[in-house]
């Protein structure tokens, strides 16, 4: 629980890619990012190949997060350390920052953000891959997030199971009736201010200090969820409720619930059967419901027979935040079932 920062046993690189496919992405956000690899105790001085596990943030995050310090406790950069000092099986640990102007990318591919999905998979991971001694196959691969991290980690496997064989989720978001819809009258209510129109509010909020005015940080999450998940072709997000009535819009909510995870799972039967380890983990007080889609994604699991052998399930208590004690410990657990050199 030192103040300052703590020397690792491992190393950290910092460096920075220069993606083609975030270029003249529909924000104008930056096209190179930074990118943080990790490598454990021993790496530098023996010739092994590692497995890996991708680290991804949760809604506003970004990868320099990942070593802000919280009074009494050390961030995820130096616990992660020490769980392979301890002796757990060396992993390669790679942070992506996948930030956007309206604070985050859900990791997906979407005309209102950018090719989030394909940057992670299709330049990230062969980057890697080609930069350091990992192992470069699907059970040797894993990724981890909470929140918004967490549903990208759970499907992200889902998407693209010859990357990935593994996961680790931590509150992620799903079960959209309970952890989006319960925030639509909210935001319908903050709009009356706008004359209803989300993009007003956001001309407002990008002039003054953020979080100033009642109902920005509801505003703010509406609007970046749906330039990721329901942006017209032009980029332009629309929103899955009437903005005057906070009705719902059901062509438009369909294609937010097209993403939930909890749904996503019979879809992808045949990826999800592949995975080789699944942990997940919910603060039963989490303010988003989070315990409940956290239980819904078990059980959808337990409908395909993925056998329980393969899944840490795990209700805590907590509510959504400072959770972060969580992440040592499921990384420990996928570190002891990714398939080593």
């Amino acid at each position: 629980m030192l103040p300052w920062e703590a020397e690792l046993a491992g190393r950290l690189d910092r460096h920075t890619i220069d993606s083609v496919l975030l270029r003249d992405n529909p924000l104008g956000d930056p096209h190179e990012r930074p990118l943080w690899v990790y490598v454990p105790p021993g790496y530098s001085s023996s010739a092994a190949r590692y497995p890996t596990v991708y680290v991804i943030q949760g809604y506003s995050g970004h990868v320099s997060m990942w070593a802000n310090r919280m009074p009494f406790r050390q961030p995820f950069v130096e616990t992660a350390d020490a769980v392979f000092a301890a002796g757990t099986p060396g992993c390669v640990l790679v942070y992506v920052d996948a930030w956007t102007t309206y604070g985050g990318s859900q990791f997906v591919n979407s005309p209102g953000t950018g090719q989030y999905h394909s940057y992670l998979c299709d330049e990230i991971v062969p980057w890697v891959d080609a930069n350091y001694r990992t192992i470069p196959h699907r059970d040797s691969r894993a990724i981890t997030g909470k929140s918004s991290g967490g549903f990208g980690a759970m499907i992200t496997p889902m998407l693209r199971p010859d990357l990935f064989g593994a996961l680790a989720t931590h509150s992620g978001d799903s079960q959209y009736e309970l952890s989006y819809l319960r925030g639509f009258g909210v935001a319908a209510r903050a709009l009356r201010d706008w004359d209803h129109d989300i993009m007003r509010w956001w001309a407002d909020f990008q002039t003054r200090p953020a979080f100033t005015k009642p109902g920005d940080e509801a505003l703010v999450e509406l609007l970046c969820v749906a330039a990721c998940f329901s942006a017209r072709d032009d980029g332009t997000p629309e929103l899955p409720f009437d903005p005057v009535t906070g009705g719902i819009v059901p062509s438009v909510w369909q294609r937010w619930l097209d993403w939930d995870p909890v749904r996503m799972v019979s879809r992808y039967a045949d990826a999800v059967r592949s995975w080789r380890a699944v942990w997940i983990d919910a603060g039963t007080r989490d303010e988003w419901f989070l315990d409940l889609g956290a239980q819904a994604f078990h059980a959808e699991l337990g409908k395909l027979g993925i056998p329980e052998a393969k899944i840490h399930f795990e209700l805590f208590n907590a509510g959504h935040s400072a959770i972060d004690y969580r992440y040592p410990l499921s990384l420990t657990w996928l570190a002891n079932r990714l398939v080593s050199g």
